[in-house]
């Protein structure tokens, strides 16, 4: 039930029902791939390249006077635990012929957020550096924009400050966006009010998500990649899958989707990986997906739910 709407028009990476099984269902790598906020998703479940390890700083830098031949950062927008990570290939120019450098992982403000040291770097040669979206504590980094940064190592035999403000050196020009989460759907939606809001009331029990109406057959992607709990069927939610989110303390679960997912209990899904279609199975009254979120210790766990309307519109702005 879904009483009053608000609308939201989405039309970017809408796709057909056709499409949207075909691209569910198909296992090749090279297959087409969903789209997410920008950030194309395989379907493959492969899962991508790790980041790169940050090294250590090397005992006696040296470098010589360091400048870039050629630099490219991809894609220009990425998600946390998402299947691209950010990623930087370069080569540089130098007086001497090896270097020992660092590059690091700027905030919008200046700030390094994460650093990467490596040391006999050549010139002329092309280097890469994936970000896995932590920082230098180890904790998902904010939302925001990011810029690779490269210069030779400072003769010191410690680590800088994590956040301190970035020294003088070569900035690279390019930049990218990073987000923690994505929205869930792919088309045209419709927030759900009166009966679809959270804690509306149900016959012997509160509507415990969010309803959010869509077209059946458009694709759903996890809000945020994780571990998969569930899979499965129930009279009420119809096919539904939950998620335990990676490096958070909450639980996801999608409900009515049109078929049974394809992700099987236990497997890895990545932030904006596809996980199923709109639907109204089980006791859906018409098309959405109802979604949750579950604080700790998870869902029906011990946990309990909370509104997820305000983080849906967080991410629907930016996705």
């Amino acid at each position: 039930m879904h009483g009053k709407l608000r609308v939201r028009p989405r039309t970017a990476g809408k796709i057909g029902v056709l499409a949207a099984i075909m691209l569910l269902a198909t296992p090749a790598a090279g297959a087409s791939a969903a789209t997410t906020g920008g950030a194309p998703t395989p379907t493959a479940v492969a899962a991508p390249a790790p980041g790169s390890g940050p090294g250590a700083p090397a005992t006696s830098p040296s470098a010589g006077a360091i400048s870039l031949l050629s630099a490219e950062t991809t894609p220009v927008k990425s998600f946390f635990y998402g299947y691209r990570l950010p990623r930087l290939s370069f080569a540089i120019a130098s007086s001497q012929p090896y270097n020992d450098i660092r590059i690091d992982v700027l905030n919008s403000v200046g700030e390094v957020v994460k650093t990467f040291y490596r040391e006999d770097r050549s010139p002329n040669v092309t280097y890469r550096i994936r970000w896995d979206g932590t920082t230098n504590e180890g904790k998902p980094a904010r939302n925001g924009r990011y810029s690779f940064q490269i210069a030779a190592q400072a003769p010191a035999t410690t680590p800088p400050p994590p956040a301190r403000p970035a020294t003088t050196s070569t900035t690279l020009g390019l930049s990218f966006t990073f987000f923690g989460y994505a929205f869930p759907i792919l088309g045209d939606h419709e927030y759900g009010l009166s009966a679809g809001r959270f804690g509306a009331g149900r016959s012997g029990h509160t509507h415990q998500g969010q309803d959010v109406m869509a077209a059946c057959g458009l694709p759903l992607v996890a809000a945020r990649g994780g571990t998969v709990q569930y899979s499965t069927w129930d009279d009420a939610a119809g096919n539904y899958v939950v998620i335990d989110g990676k490096g958070t303390p909450y639980d996801f679960m999608y409900a009515h989707l049109a078929e049974p997912s394809p992700l099987q209990v236990g497997e890895s899904v990545r932030t904006g990986q596809p996980i199923g279609l709109v639907g109204d199975t089980g006791d859906a009254q018409g098309c959405h997906l109802h979604f949750e979120m579950w604080g700790p210790p998870g869902w029906y766990e011990g946990g309990s739910p909370f509104d997820p309307l305000p983080y849906l519109e967080k991410w629907d702005a930016y996705s």
